[in-house]
């Protein structure tokens, strides 16, 4: 368990531009990490880097990932990159190097973390991105831009540590969700990990045939390559992400089993008609991914009055992804008072009702406008 101490009111009340020195830490110099600490340099923040590796450091400062080495105390947010087995250790360290400062971590695990840092300024984070190129040489200022960003905050989150942190991520181009942990963890394995050891057990099926048949790989067209492209992805970083969401895994991976099963049985039997049937729905569901935020126009403010304490925000933001509402901003308005506060949120205007609908449900009072 973490230390609770979290910073002063005038450190985290405010927009994010307003009384802030911009100074970050990023710990982990791989290809996140260093992706990060570009994207922040490049919006003109003071970066900090922590790594084990002498000559990542000496790389990082040449390359002009980070403006220095080592541990900042005066940072108002540090990235913890490492690999996930290591994350909640240098969460905890983080804590301590900047005693007022935020900590998020981008780790494609979150569970694990969560439930062994309990702290108010500590908020797990995972970007949905990534590149086939590894470490510092593939770091990127742009891999975020567009991308989903997911931050999984608890009840003993700070209100207006979560919106500080929402305002940084979104600054670097992110589109962002919250989802519980646990939730993410599962929904992840999902999306990401169960299609990687797919990818994987594809790619590595290919390879033994084609000692057999050595015209195989040649044959392989877009479709292969674009089903087994992660494939081609670091391979270090995976046996610590399976041992800390084996569950989630071994559970997605049983469903997947099912459901060849399933197709198999459909190719064999001649089943034209349900094979033709499974084919159209996923041709319906890729299609309908989600392709970038509305226009203005289409987007409304909700104002929801609430307590001013820890755990409002939170339960806020995730009852809105329970709902499949997406958040496009977030503000929280301080009342004079002291014990109350005003969140504003921005949201597609075609949603706006259901997330009203949800938050009276929990006995809030909220109110809709158009954006514009």
């Amino acid at each position: 368990m973490g230390a609770t101490n979290s910073a002063p009111d005038d450190f985290l009340q405010g927009d994010i531009s307003a009384g802030m020195t911009k100074r970050a830490t990023v710990v982990g110099l791989g290809l996140i990490g260093g992706s990060v600490g570009m994207a922040l340099r490049a919006r003109g923040w003071h970066v900090s880097g922590v790594d084990l590796d002498d000559a990542t450091l000496t790389a990082a400062i040449d390359m002009g990932v980070v403006d220095r080495v080592g541990w900042d105390e005066k940072s108002e947010v540090t990235f913890v990159a490492t690999p996930v087995g290591y994350i909640a250790k240098m969460v905890t360290e983080a804590l301590v190097a900047a005693p007022y400062g935020l900590v998020t971590d981008v780790g494609s695990v979150k569970a694990p973390v969560v439930t062994a840092v309990e702290n108010s300024r500590y908020v797990g984070g995972h970007p949905m991105a990534g590149s086939e190129q590894e470490g510092l040489e593939g770091a990127d200022p742009d891999m975020f831009i567009d991308a989903t960003w997911v931050l999984t905050p608890t009840a003993d989150t700070d209100g207006s540590a979560l919106t500080r942190l929402r305002a940084v991520v979104a600054s670097l181009g992110a589109e962002i969700v919250t989802l519980s942990a646990d939730r993410h963890d599962l929904l992840v394995a999902i999306v990401s990990h169960v299609p990687h050891l797919t990818a994987a057990a594809l790619m590595g099926m290919a390879a033994e045939r084609s000692t057999e048949h050595a015209a195989l790989l040649r044959l392989a067209a877009g479709g292969f390559r674009d089903m087994t492209r992660v494939a081609a992805g670091h391979p270090g970083i995976w046996p610590d992400i399976c041992s800390e969401n084996a569950i989630a895994i071994d559970e997605v991976l049983s469903d997947l089993i099912s459901t060849l099963d399933a197709v198999r049985a459909e190719v064999v039997v001649g089943d034209r008609s349900s094979l033709l049937n499974r084919l159209e729905a996923a041709r319906t569901a890729r299609i309908s991914l989600p392709t970038g935020a509305p226009r203005p126009s289409e987007l409304a403010e909700i104002r929801v009055p609430v307590l001013d304490q820890q755990g409002e925000l939170a339960s806020i933001t995730l009852l809105a992804t329970e709902l499949d509402v997406n958040i496009y901003d977030l503000e929280i308005a301080h009342s004079a008072e002291g014990d109350r506060g005003v969140v504003l949120l921005i949201v597609e205007a075609n949603r706006s009702e259901r997330l009203c609908g949800g938050l009276v449900a929990k006995g809030y009072r909220p109110t809709t406008a158009p954006l514009i």
